[in-house]
């Protein structure tokens, strides 16, 4: 198989040798799809050519369990866990606990997209290399769009009126199951992400601007977020305010929805084999609002590696990252199958991704329209910040107050908690 081969010779080339002290290192990380089962490859590689042994330690499927657990554990200065997996948004309230490996990621430095390495920079301090870069697309049923004669939509109330006639359509045709659009409702930073993209997408900012100022109580935001909670127990399932990524995969894999907002990883996942949906689907650039000079907006997410300052194998914790985050490792988790995109610029135009993923040319385009969480302005309040937020979304969707009165009690909130400055 094309794909063992290349990770035979992936280490050779990283030019690991065997050291007479073997440490035995633990690494931190949760995963969706087959990523968990691909890392494992990898990681034998690693053990295979350096002698030492690498430990997964599982982590939950939520990124806000995975941060409160890695808090508590880097607050007591754990040396338990010697590499962290970390989201894109957690440098600036993690920091402290992890090695500067500025002096360790020259290389990497230069072939990364630099938007990737400016997120993971903290007061001049390379925090974490990266493992993925990621952001959201809309997903749709090409099979369905033409069989209706429907364009792919561009704005989210065109995507409601497409869904909302096809969803009908079908399920008076045979299939009793259909929605027309699923995507990520439950409580959680997930739905940040999707609300912030609903928002930015209609010109309603970025709930917390990059200087600071707090912006998400106006007019343009209200309207996106009433637009959203009229798709729940319509052309969405009454459920979608528990869905997290999975949830929503798992209805749409099913064939059970025309439309889907997900990340990178369900494309691979979708035309899988066994997958219901192989080759009836597409992806296209998320929709926009309806406000003047709105455009498209992506939440940039993406996964990094971390090196613990309380780690008792440091150096051969620095040289796994650095094996982890290399241009051969991220080409080989490609081929294989993982569901993140490379953060390295240039193997957007290696020919064995091209004829793997023909789907890459629009990821990278997709890529340079991104909005970032505001997690480098409210810094170690983010995890407040959107938490508060996306309660205050949840209760919309849920009908749980309108729109106007969750933005204005939440805009309260969020200058309490920014106390003058942040």
């Amino acid at each position: 198989m094309r794909e063992r081969l290349f990770l035979a010779s992936l280490l050779a080339a990283f030019g690991f040798m065997v050291t007479a002290a073997q440490a035995e290192l633990s690494l931190a990380t949760s995963g969706t799809g087959n990523d968990v089962q691909i890392l494992r490859e990898v990681l034998k590689a690693f053990e295979e050519k350096t002698g030492e042994k690498v430990n997964i330690v599982s982590m939950p499927q939520s990124t806000s369990d995975q941060f409160t657990q890695y808090r508590l554990w880097l607050s007591a200065q754990n040396p338990d866990v010697d590499v962290y997996s970390t989201d894109v948004i957690w440098p600036p309230q993690l920091a402290k606990h992890f090695v500067d490996l500025t002096p360790y990621a020259q290389d990497i430095i230069k072939e990364t997209f630099p938007s990737v390495i400016q997120s993971q920079t903290i007061d001049g301090h390379l925090i974490a290399v990266p493992s993925f870069t990621d952001t959201a697309v809309l997903f749709y049923r090409k099979d369905l769009l033409a069989k209706y004669n429907k364009p792919v939509p561009k704005t989210w109330a065109e995507l409601t009126a497409t869904a909302k006639e096809i969803m009908e359509k079908e399920r008076a045709a045979s299939n009793k199951d259909m929605y027309g659009f699923v995507f990520q409702g439950a409580p959680y930073e997930g739905l940040t992400c999707d609300a912030l993209e609903w928002v930015a997408s209609n010109g309603g900012g970025q709930i917390v601007d990059p200087d600071g100022t707090i912006t998400i109580n106006n007019d343009k935001a209200v309207k996106a977020l009433e637009l959203a909670k009229s798709w729940v127990g319509t052309i969405a399932p009454q459920g979608v305010l528990s869905y997290k990524e999975e949830d929503a995969r798992g209805v749409w894999q099913l064939g059970n929805a025309v439309f889907m907002r997900n990340w990178a990883y369900a494309y691979a996942l979708g035309n899988s084999a066994d997958s219901p949906i192989k080759g009836k689907f597409d992806i296209a650039p998320l929709p926009k609002g309806e406000a003047e000079g709105a455009t498209s907006a992506a939440a940039l997410g993406g996964w990094n590696w971390a090196v613990s300052k309380y780690s008792k194998h440091q150096k051969e914790a620095i040289e796994l990252v650095k094996y982890l985050a290399s241009a051969a490792t991220q080409k080989y988790n490609l081929l294989a199958g993982v569901s993140g995109l490379p953060t390295v610029e240039a193997l957007y135009d290696d020919p064995d991704l091209k004829a793997r993923r023909p789907d890459l040319a629009l990821w990278k385009e997709v890529l340079e329209h991104t909005v970032p969480r505001p997690s480098a302005p409210t810094k170690t309040k983010y995890n407040e910040v959107s938490s508060l937020f996306w309660t205050a979304v949840h209760n919309t969707l849920a009908g749980r107050g309108s729109a106007t009165d969750n933005l204005d009690r939440l805009e309260g909130q969020l200058t309490e908690l920014q106390g003058g400055d942040w």
